[in-house]
């Protein structure tokens, strides 16, 4: 029995987890279907139409880039046999009418997009295809090779003959060889995919004789061979990547170590292909990545303290705030293993909480605001942790400027000598009173002044610099709390240890004992 035409379907839309959701709301293959791939918006997906050759394309009305208006009518001008599926909100019933003109067949309304919805427009589109009317009636027979490898990689079960696998695949091991494409200029042509499927089987087979191949697309940036061996040939396979990675700066390689069973393939391509794969997020310079010569990871970091560096904005410590940040993102972006969409979430957080704690703190933060929005976008889009540590860094000059600005201020500027005398006299006997009379300010005017422009009032703020001060002298470990206590200011020992436990919640004493185990 002839082996049956699977309906081919391309998935577009911009929102990762609806391209995610429609992925796995019905088991593709065994109602008659195999998705070919998926694009982030219209022009994606043409550019991608020649390689996958769908039968049927469903794609989202309003996106960035190109829409799925624009997307069909180039398509019908193109390729009007391709069926086309939209998806759509309530309220774009406007764009959902145009695009009928142009020749869809359904549409699904997002909110109401399940499996139901999407297995009939899906069928009502199939009757449409004349070559594919019978292949309803035909999903039981054998799958092909390619059609099981889909399978697996989706993450479904796939029965197949060991027999025909066998003749396939004659050798005893297995690996894959994943290629990451999304930084090349050529990337989503027919002609550049083809060019390096056939670079890689020539390779292959003048460098390892005992050797099969099957080349499949992972997705639009990744293509991925699987590639089997007997047992002396892991070396000349590893030897093979290495002279492939070396031949062009904007294509990255990751081999997997080899495994003895075809049914392996979904589970080495999930969770050891595509991780190293995405490793080459921290790490782009390394032409080929495989797990035994990945670089030693560095110890752990801390989580990243929010408390404090709000804290210490609000108090208008900006230097100590933002060292602090870099120090951490410098730490964070050397472990490769972090997970990505975690890594950008977090810049995408910093720059949201830095922005509402400066308007917050009345400063004027119109361009900040204004430009946050294509910082998030940027980040979204950046390839590496240096190009996402390089808008950070650009996102906090800009809060430099902003800052610098408002400090330029005369009652800023006020503030500003207010502060750094009592940085500078903090171990003397300092009083509201002497500090008012040093400044020419009525006492009572100074306190209420002080509390308005830094968050905390007089006391508060000397009591915080003194024990500041405390910590690194008990760290340092070279006076005993007692004459700390008096070289920062207090001459009274035992308010000083009350002081100390409020701010840092543990005794001068304890402070030291836990300093003393680390």
């Amino acid at each position: 029995m002839t082996t049956p035409e699977l309906c081919r379907t391309l998935i577009v839309d911009d929102e990762l987890l609806i391209r995610q959701g429609i992925k796995h709301y019905i088991d593709w293959e065994k109602e008659g279907f195999l998705i070919v791939g998926e694009a982030a918006n219209g022009q994606e997906a043409f550019e991608l139409i020649e390689t996958a050759n769908p039968h049927i394309i469903i794609t989202d009305i309003v996106m960035p880039i190109m829409d799925g208006e624009e997307l069909t009518r180039l398509v019908k001008d193109k390729y009007p046999n391709i069926e086309i599926i939209i998806l759509s909100s309530f309220g774009e019933f406007d764009y959902v009418r145009s695009t009928f003109q142009s020749g869809v067949v359904d549409y699904i309304l997002k909110p109401k997009l399940d499996s139901n919805s999407l297995l009939q427009a899906l069928n009502t589109a199939r009757e449409r295809i004349p070559s594919l009317q019978d292949v309803g009636n035909q999903v039981e027979a054998n799958l092909s090779i390619g059609q099981i490898i889909q399978k697996l990689i989706s993450g479904y079960e796939a029965d197949f003959d060991s027999v025909t696998i066998s003749k396939a695949f004659p050798y005893r091991h297995f690996c894959l060889l994943g290629v990451d494409v999304k930084n090349h200029p050529s990337k989503g042509t027919v002609e550049f995919t083809e060019r390096i499927k056939e670079n890689i089987e020539n390779a292959l087979k003048t460098n390892v004789k005992e050797a099969a191949c099957h080349f499949f697309p992972f997705d639009q940036a990744i293509q991925v061979f699987l590639i089997n061996f007997n047992t002396e040939g892991m070396d000349k396979v590893i030897e093979l990547a290495r002279q492939l990675a070396k031949s062009d700066s904007n294509i990255g390689f990751a081999l997997t170590e080899a495994f003895d069973h075809f049914s392996q393939l979904g589970k080495q391509c999930k969770e050891d292909l595509i991780k190293l794969l995405n490793y080459r997020f921290y790490l782009p310079d390394v032409p080929l990545l495989m797990e035994k010569s990945l670089p030693k990871l560095p110890p752990k970091s801390d989580n990243f303290n929010l408390d404090w560096f709000t804290s210490e904005f609000k108090r208008r410590q900006f230097d100590s705030a933002l060292s602090y940040l870099v120090d951490h993102v410098q730490s964070v972006s050397s472990c490769y293993t972090m997970d990505v969409f975690e890594y950008k979430a977090f810049f995408g957080n910093i720059i949201f909480n830095i922005t509402v704690l400066l308007n917050n703190m009345e400063y004027d933060v119109k361009e900040l605001e204004n430009a946050r929005y294509s910082y998030f976008r940027a980040i979204d889009e950046a390839q590496t942790a240096g190009e996402t540590v390089q808008l950070l860094n650009r996102f906090i000059e800009e809060v430099k400027k902003c800052i610098n600005s408002a400090q330029n201020q005369p009652e800023n500027i006020n503030m500003k000598k207010l502060m750094e005398y009592m940085r500078e006299h903090y171990a003397q006997p300092l009083t509201l009173k002497e500090v008012a009379k040093h400044f020419h300010f009525n006492p009572s005017y100074l306190s209420s002044y002080f509390s308005a422009h830094n968050n905390e009032g007089f006391i508060e703020y000397l009591n915080r610099i003194r024990i500041e001060e405390a910590v690194k002298l008990l760290i340092k470990g070279e006076a005993n709390i007692s004459e700390i206590s008096a070289m920062v200011g207090y001459s009274d020992h035992s308010y000083f240890c009350k002081v100390f436990k409020k701010i840092k919640g543990l005794s001068p004493s304890q402070f030291k004992r836990k300093q003393n185990f680390r």
